[in-house]
């Protein structure tokens, strides 16, 4: 295993530092390293609180600033934090306008954040996200997973609570933007969790993994590797034929690395989705493509589509300042 690493043991809470010190003009962290807040807190607002475990970044610390969170728990790696985290990170930055956890499925985040908004003393709702078209069930969520799309619940609905929306219609906004996202990921290679010290599983030289998690988890099925048009055309197909009543209009395209693919890569399936799409006849209105949403080292990548109308095209343009995301 090589990895820029002075111990296992050491390694979030000196990542955490870094990344505070790093962008210290936009978050800081809670005591203890249990959280990362943002710095310029808006106390008559909604809150959002969201986290999961380490090696997804930028996601969900990087997200924390004007325009998207207000807290992020970091767990250790690709495990959930725990309740006492989340409630602090709640008190913290929660005020009179109430906290809206947004939450990815898996089972352990759902029951620790279910178990933080339960002893939280404040204003609360909670959402849940569940894009992953590839699989119904899986050891680590019941029903579908919650993994890119859960990026776009954060922008969208953290421009709606800066521009003063109540916590009601926020937590609808969230499930509404939820249900209006699909995604699929494929896995090109393992990641290696640095505390287990080998690849989480192994893929021969011709094989790709198709409808993989975030965590590495099994997707639809281990196939024979590709052309790039070739791998489009099913994420896409796949993303297509989930959505009730035909998907069509205008939507959002991200095409997501999962952290060891370039961007050159990204870039041109993206390209490729986006031809599949205007060909199924959907208009791509607004863009995202990079390593937002990552499992490590992964080669590999996601594809989501949000169906938009005026109002969420409008809350996506809205400014946003973040370690990850700047505009």
């Amino acid at each position: 295993m090589k990895k820029f690493v002075n111990s296992v043991e050491s390694m979030l809470a000196e990542s955490l530092d870094g990344f505070a010190a790093a962008h210290a003009d936009i978050v800081a962290l809670g005591a203890e390293r249990k959280f990362v807040m943002r710095r310029a807190l808006n106390p008559q607002k909604v809150a959002l609180v969201s986290g999961g475990g380490s090696g997804h970044e930028p996601l969900h610390a990087g997200f924390v600033g004007r325009g998207m969170l207000d807290a992020a728990c970091p767990g250790q790696v690709f495990t959930s934090p725990t309740p006492d985290q989340i409630m602090e990170a709640a008190g913290a930055v929660g005020g009179a306008a109430g906290v809206l956890f947004i939450v990815k499925n898996y089972a352990g985040d759902r029951m620790n954040f279910e178990m933080a908004a339960e002893l939280y003393e404040g204003k609360a709702k909670s959402v849940v996200t569940n894009d992953d078209v590839a699989v119904e069930k899986s050891t680590h969520s019941e029903g579908r997973r919650g993994v890119a799309g859960t990026l776009v619940v954060e922008k969208i609905v953290g421009a709606a609570a800066e521009k003063g929306m109540d916590l009601q219609l926020c937590a609808e906004l969230a499930a509404d933007v939820n249900a209006r996202t699909r995604s699929i990921g494929v896995a090109l290679t393992s990641c290696t969790v640095p505390a287990a010290g080998t690849p989480t599983f192994a893929l021969g030289e011709d094989e790709m993994e198709m409808g993989v998690g975030i965590h590495g988890e099994p997707g639809r099925r281990r196939m024979k590797l590709g052309s790039a048009n070739d791998i489009a055309e099913q994420m896409v197909g796949a993303i297509l034929a989930d959505h009730e009543g035909g998907a069509s209009g205008r939507a959002l395209l991200l095409v997501n690395g999962f952290g060891g693919t370039p961007s050159l890569e990204l870039y041109l399936m993206y390209n490729a989705a986006r031809r599949i799409l205007q060909q199924r006849g959907l208009t791509i209105a607004r863009s995202m493509v990079g390593s937002y949403v990552t499992s490590l080292e992964m080669a590999g990548c996601s594809i989501t589509l949000t169906m938009l109308d005026d109002n969420l095209t409008a809350l996506w343009d809205e400014p946003v300042h973040t370690a990850a995301l700047r505009w």
